[in-house]
């Protein structure tokens, strides 16, 4: 690979110069995902620049999640991380058709369990309720995404686990064959680190981090039909969203005249 200039009269800094140059080497594909990067000596040479401006590009392109630092191991190029906007209420086989990549299922588990505090409450039922427990992990081009664990109250989950539940949305099922249309979710969502179980579903190695979405979704009449928890893994997916400022009232201080 050729030696690119850095300007030291240039106005941006050496070590931001550096990170440019780095960043468009990755992003025109002369460095792919997994790639393990040049040691900071090499690349100080070849960029005639301190170890010290190296370290400061390699961190600015860590913090933007184009490289990763491995203890003990190197710096490696990262795969473009999934970007996931939180917008609207949608399902994971929309989200990622949307960005150009082919979903997949693969089915783990499906049986009837008690419902737990938290279920019961998130469904509207009784503690010790019966109801369907759904476990999937979720594919992008492949790769595993997701791990969901997903419950249905006992009536509906019946139905819906007469389905191809790696070829057919649950989503989909719930509103185009059995009239459940979703009006409303409520999120929750929290950073953490894998335990074994979600490891292995998402093929990392435990304590790894994640995403751990909790989401109700809701039918007519504010009827929850569906509530899951979503494992994500925190190497892959960005969730984005756009958040609209409140108004603040105008109001006159008290006693005075504005």
């Amino acid at each position: 690979m050729l030696p690119m200039a850095i300007d030291p009269s240039h106005p941006l800094p050496l070590y931001a110069q550096v990170e440019q140059a780095l960043a468009a080497e990755i992003a025109g594909g002369a460095w792919v995902p997994g790639d393990r990067l040049p040691a900071e000596g090499e690349l100080a040479s070849r960029f005639d620049v301190s170890r010290i401006t190296i370290r400061k590009a390699v961190e600015g392109l860590v913090g933007r999640g184009a490289l990763e630092i491995r203890r003990g191991k190197g710096t490696y190029v990262c795969a473009p991380k999934i970007r996931q906007e939180l917008t609207e209420l949608s399902g994971f086989v929309e989200d990622m058709q949307a960005l150009g990549r082919t979903p997949t299922a693969r089915l783990l588990d499906q049986r009837v369990v008690a419902a737990d505090r938290i279920v019961a409450a998130r469904l509207g039922l009784a503690a010790g309720a019966r109801v369907y427990r759904i476990e999937r992990v979720r594919l992008a081009d492949g790769v595993p995404v997701s791990f969901d664990e997903t419950y249905l109250p006992l009536a509906i989950g019946r139905k819906v686990v007469a389905h191809d539940l790696e070829a057919e949305p649950i989503f989909t099922l719930l509103e185009e064959k059995y009239g459940l249309p979703l009006t409303e979710a409520e999120y929750q969502l929290e950073a953490i680190a894998c335990d074994a179980h979600v490891a292995q579903a998402l093929s990392v190695a435990p304590g790894s981090p994640a995403f751990r979405i909790e989401r109700t979704s809701y039918s007519l009449d504010d009827r929850p039909v569906d509530y899951e928890r979503l494992y994500y893994r925190g190497d892959l997916i960005r969730f984005v969203t756009r958040l609209a400022r409140r108004a603040k009232s105008r109001t006159r201080p008290a006693g005075g005249r504005g």
